[in-house]
C-alpha cells in the first residue's frame, strides 16, 4: 500500500512539498494517447461528518469504456489551507488507487500539477509518491495568467506563472465552450498531457475520466455510513 505522511502543521506540509518537488520528473514524454489504461481520480467532502470520499475510475483509453472502479472513504486529516489541498485528499485517493487490480498507465487528477502556487499540486504529489505518470485537468483558473485561446476544439494558450514561466495550458476541448486548464504532474510532457485531455473529452468539456470519478465519489459519500 502506498503510504503518505500526514503533516503535523502547515510548516511541515510545506517542508514535505519542498522535499518532494525535487523528485518531479519533467523529461519523459509519457504514455501515448488513446492506448493503455487511464485512471481518473476525484474526491467529494461531507464537512458535517468530516468525511472525504475518493474514486479511481480506470478507462480503456482506446474506447473510454470503464475497466475498473474503486472508492475509499476516510476522515479528513488535514485542515483546508490554500496551496496545501493535496494533504487533505491524498490519503483517500491513494487508498482508492491501491485497491485497483493493476496500476494504470496514467492518472488524471481533477486539479493541478505544476500550475500551482508552490509548483507542486495534487497531480505532482500523487505522481511522485506512486511513481505513475500523472497530469492535472482543472475546471477553474487558479494562480496564473493566460490569453483566451481560440474558439475551436484543440486551441490552447499558455498558463503563465508570476515570473513568466509556462506552467500549463488553457485548452479548448469543445468548440465555443470555456477551456480547461491542463498541467503536468509527473513523467509526462505538456504536449502529451494536452493530447490526452483532448482524447478523453470527445463529447464534453471535462474528460470522461474526471466525469466518471466525480459521479462515483459523490455516490460513495452518500452511501457512507
Amino acid at each position: 500500500m502506498t503510504m503518505v505522511k500526514t503533516p503535523a502543521d502547515e510548516a511541515e506540509a510545506r517542508a514535505i512539498q519542498d522535499e518532494l518537488r525535487a523528485a518531479v520528473v519533467l523529461d519523459e514524454v509519457g504514455p501515448p494517447p488513446g492506448r493503455g489504461l487511464v485512471a481518473g481520480v476525484d474526491v467529494a467532502y461531507d464537512d458535517e461528518r468530516d468525511l472525504v470520499a475518493a474514486a479511481a475510475v480506470v478507462l480503456d483509453a482506446a474506447t473510454l469504456d470503464v475497466v475498473e472502479e474503486r472508492t475509499a472513504v476516510g476522515r479528513v486529516s488535514f485542515p483546508y489551507v490554500p496551496g496545501l489541498l493535496a494533504f487533505r485528499e491524498l490519503p483517500t485517493v491513494l487508498a482508492a488507487l491501491d485497491a485497483l487490480s493493476a496500476p494504470p498507465d496514467l492518472v488524471v487528477c481533477d486539479g493541478y500539477g505544476l500550475a500551482h502556487p508552490r509548483g507542486f499540486g495534487l497531480a505532482c504529489h500523487l505522481g511522485v509518491v506512486t511513481g505513475l505518470p500523472s497530469m492535472g485537468v482543472a475546471k477553474n483558473p487558479f494562480t496564473f495568467t493566460y490569453d483566451e485561446p481560440g474558439a475551436r476544439r484543440g486551441d490552447a494558450a499558455a498558463l503563465l506563472a508570476g515570473d513568466g514561466r509556462v506552467v500549463g495550458r488553457a485548452l479548448r476541448t469543445q468548440d465555443g465552450i470555456k477551456p480547461v486548464y491542463v498541467s503536468v504532474g509527473h513523467r509526462i510532457s505538456l504536449d502529451n498531457a494536452c493530447a490526452h485531455a483532448l482524447a478523453l473529452s470527445p463529447r464534453f468539456r471535462i474528460p470522461e475520466s474526471t466525469r466518471r470519478a466525480d459521479s462515483l465519489c459523490r455516490r460513495a459519500l452518500r452511501e457512507a455510513s
